[in-house]
């Protein structure tokens, strides 16, 4: 498993942000990006959307609690052999989760090979 302090991990995130295309970051509203340890269920997941996606933005009102994707730096951690595949992970994580607040559901992700 590779060992990386939380700071650490958290500019990679900053980084794989920066080095999406504007057009997949234009729509974004309201959507925080966190890092967590691990999820609180203990499942081997890479990251999580939570929130409302545009699809079901209708029902989305003033003062919401902004949406939040999360990725779990242990399990990433974990999941990547090297430095080199934990950057790539994390970019293909960040894409996968945003891919959901846009409303793609995992079997489009999957066939677009985003996840």
């Amino acid at each position: 498993m590779l060992v990386m302090p939380h700071e650490e991990f958290e500019a990679l995130v900053a980084d794989g942000l920066d080095s999406l295309h504007d057009d997949m970051l234009a729509q974004l509203d309201n959507v925080i990006f966190l890092v967590e340890d691990r999820p609180e269920d203990g499942s081997d997941i890479l990251g999580v959307y939570e929130g409302f996606s545009l699809a079901e933005r209708n029902v989305y009102g003033y003062g919401e609690e902004p949406d939040r994707i999360i990725l779990f730096r242990e399990n990433l951690l974990g999941h990547c052999a090297d430095h080199e595949e934990l950057v790539h992970e994390i970019r293909v994580t960040l894409v996968h989760e945003i891919a959901h607040f846009y409303g793609l559901t995992e079997e489009r992700i999957h066939e677009l090979g985003w996840g």
